[in-house]
């Protein structure tokens, strides 16, 4: 009996009915995210468990015999960080799905790592209440997922990302323990800041099976201001003179002209015709304050060169202007395989990094399509190369890895939300240096001492 077979056997043994998978076609819906062209493999087996006792039973089975376990939420992860690797097991979280509780009074919610981003939001909302963080795949990503790479979104300019509410969490780590950590209190001063250390480890020190939210009061009406610019440096500098203003819009995003076109010839939007790069800004702040805030954001725009530029009087259109923002993806993805980036810079140099876009496209001959929570610094290059085309794979790979340079020259990051998964790793190594990546690796091991969890992410595996 193989070694596959073998843990596959095991696990059906010590789980309920129905927990393990091994059969080969579902085997393969589990064995990626959906980072274009990262490595994967099928796993030997997938595991769907209903409860953290399960998930410890997994983790201290797989610990016992060097067995490696990639945690798994909705797969929509864009860096590989969900992608099997050899011989391990997947832990899916789709099952543990329960909104366990929404406190009102404490504004806080307990929900289990399956619940999908925009349940949670909808539940919060229905008891007058709101949960910010809202990444573009909200209405498929899930709360353990954007844990598990600190998943940010359209308000994160003003509201922070999910670390930012991330109460508590409970664990397993890479012993098959079951920990609590962090607080529901306002505040505590005892001890480290564990579960903020979880947020954003990308499964490399523990596995999630339940989160304690921050929760919000519900927001005042938004008012939304839309600019068209002739190019990404002038959308830049107007971005740049809106962050010098004082204002915190609660969204600033950029779509230049490939995104618009790719959205116009998806869904017959006319957004097409609007002109070379599109900024939508939306102000939250209650009353008379919003209109002036809005007044200034057109301002800006306006000062910068905008081609055309209003508040919008109508919510609807308004909201129609951010939905079909967040189909750029999809729609790009319907012209071939999308290679996307998520680099981000300090705000006051989005003009220079754009301006650095537009100059490596030139140069390289490609074609580079630009979304981006601008007011945040947060920048998504996206090329999309022909499908089984590996050679302009390899080379939509190479221009990323420039860019990467570009954005930590600047002193930015190589990730804002998406994680490093597979496809940053070297690019982290040039950001973080040798001696925090040891500093990194340190902690690994005393979270996951087998060194199982995630293997060959991040910052590579344990050495």
């Amino acid at each position: 009996m193989s070694t596959t077979t073998t843990t596959a056997c095991d696990l059906a043994g010590l789980l309920p009915a129905g927990r393990v998978v091994t059969d080969a076609v579902r085997l393969a819906s589990f064995a990626h995210d959906e980072a274009a062209g990262a490595p994967y493999v099928l796993p030997a087996a997938a595991v769907e468990p209903r409860s953290t006792a399960e998930v410890a039973t997994v983790v201290a089975y797989c610990a016992e015999r060097g067995v490696p376990v990639v945690a798994r939420g909705a797969g929509t992860g864009l860096s590989g960080g969900a992608n099997a690797v050899e011989g391990c097991v997947v832990v899916s979280f789709a099952a543990m799905d329960r909104i366990l509780r929404i406190d009102a009074d404490e504004r806080l919610a307990v929900v289990q790592p399956g619940v999908v981003n925009d349940d949670l939001r909808a539940a919060c909302a229905a008891e007058g209440l709101w949960y910010p963080p809202d990444p573009a795949s909200a209405p498929w990503s899930t709360i353990g997922g954007n844990v598990a790479t600190n998943a940010g979104g359209l308000c994160c300019v003003k509201y922070g990302v999910t670390r930012d509410y991330v109460l508590g969490l409970e664990a397993v780590t890479g012993r098959g323990e079951v920990v609590r950590l962090g607080r529901r209190t306002a505040k505590s001063s005892a001890g480290f800041e564990l579960a903020g250390l979880l947020v954003g480890s990308e499964g490399t020190l523990g596995l999630v099976t339940e989160v304690t939210v921050r929760l919000r009061g519900e927001r005042a009406p938004e008012q939304t201001v839309v600019g068209s610019f002739e190019d990404l440096p002038a959308a830049g500098r107007a971005v740049a003179r809106v962050v010098a203003s004082g204002v915190v819009p609660s969204a600033l995003e950029l779509v230049d002209r490939y995104c618009l076109r790719a959205v116009d010839e998806w869904k017959n939007t006319g957004l097409g015709d609007t002109g070379n790069v599109l900024l939508l800004a939306r102000c939250d702040a209650p009353g008379e304050a919003g209109a002036q805030e809005a007044d200034t954001v057109l301002a800006c725009f306006r000062a910068a060169g905008a081609t055309w530029s209003a508040r919008s009087e109508d919510e609807t259109e308004a909201d129609a202007l951010f939905a079909a923002r967040r189909l750029v993806y999809p729609a790009l993805e319907r012209q071939g395989m999308v290679l996307s980036e998520d680099i981000c810079v300090p705000r006051t140099l989005v003009p220079e990094m754009l301006a650095r876009l537009e100059a490596t496209g030139r140069e390289q001959g490609v074609r580079i399509a630009s979304l981006a929570h601008a007011g945040d610094g947060n920048l998504h290059p996206m090329i999309v190369v022909p499908r089984g085309d590996d050679r302009e794979l390899a080379r939509g790979r190479e221009v990323f890895e420039q860019i990467v340079e570009e954005a930590v020259a600047l002193g930015g990051t190589v990730t804002g939300e998406h994680g490093v998964g597979l496809l940053k790793m070297r690019g982290l190594v040039s950001e973080l240096g040798p001696a925090v990546l040891d500093l990194h690796r340190g902690i690994k091991r005393v979270w996951d001492p087998a060194g199982i969890l995630n293997p060959g992410k991040v910052f590579t595996a344990v050495p």
